[in-house]
């Protein structure tokens, strides 16, 4: 028996595919390296396309794996400072502490949440306190022979009250899944599945219909092609006729460019089109 994903993580494959390398409307570099002693640096930069602003951060990361312990810590080019504290199998078998803080010092903002992430075969919960705001959230999967069963329930200490739920089911298997989704209290309802075709080729679509705006169902569906071992493309497009186009090239070991571009095909004589790169290296 295997322990299940998250309930963020229910129809993941799906997503990933339809969301993931596509850098569209900016330019976005990651430089990561280790060293020796384990500690991992890592820089982010992204610049918008259409305003020309930069933003970025630096992280360092040390994980002691003997001890279950991993410390992060990150500075924003906005001046945040954020950190995380994991404490993993420490107090108990499958349990997983963290500790997220963030601190903006012009202003004296905080910010801080605790999670604890238990896991056991068939069963996985994720349990979240906003320190400050009061927030409680709670989210369980039940699994069995590839099904899934999940619900997350948000709410607020201090006024008693729920603030928000939601549910999933699905099924995974090694070549394919689906996953049904009902989120912002039920009233968005979402079902999509993705399919490994062969060793090459992978496919996914994802239907989405909010009860409480317009009577359409947004439709997305994609894939990703496999050209060798070191590059991939992949392409998606709407009902709302946005072409989406990816195409991701390995140029040595650690070096891995990525080139996106989303295309209106209801405005082609317009400038609504856009494009992106991102660059990403690591030792």
């Amino acid at each position: 028996m295997s322990v299940p994903v998250a309930f963020n993580d229910i129809g993941k494959s799906a997503k990933d595919l339809l969301t993931k390398d596509f850098p569209v409307g900016n330019v976005k570099l990651e430089v990561k390296t280790t060293a020796p002693n384990g500690v991992i640096f890592k820089v982010n930069g992204n610049r918008d396309n259409k305003t020309g602003i930069i933003v970025g951060d630096i992280e360092t990361k040390f994980a002691d794996k003997k001890n279950g312990i991993t410390l992060t810590e990150a500075w924003t080019t906005s001046n945040v400072l954020n950190g995380k504290v994991e404490l993993e199998n420490n107090l108990a078998k499958g349990l997983k502490l963290e500790l997220l803080t963030s601190l903006l010092p012009s202003v004296n903002e905080r910010a801080a949440k605790i999670n604890a992430i238990y896991k056991k075969p068939n069963v996985h919960t994720v349990a979240t306190l906003d320190v400050f705001k009061t927030n409680f959230n709670v989210n369980t999967v039940f699994s069995q022979r590839g099904y899934l069963v999940g619900t997350e329930v948000a709410y607020n200490i201090l006024d008693g009250k729920i603030g928000r739920y939601n549910a999933a089911v699905g099924y995974a298997a090694a070549e394919h899944g689906v996953a049904f989704h009902l989120t912002n209290n039920l009233t968005n309802i979402s079902a999509s599945y993705y399919h490994h075709v062969n060793s090459d080729l992978e496919a996914s679509g994802r239907a989405t219909w909010d009860s409480k705006g317009a009577n359409a169902v947004a439709l997305e569906v994609g894939a990703k092609l496999k050209l060798d071992s070191t590059a991939f493309v992949k392409a998606k497009i709407s009902n709302a006729g946005v072409l989406g186009l990816a195409y991701t090239q390995s140029l040595r070991p650690g070096v891995k460019v990525n080139l996106g571009a989303s295309i209106d095909t209801t405005r082609l004589n317009e400038n609504a089109h856009k494009l992106g790169l991102s660059l990403t290296l690591e030792n």
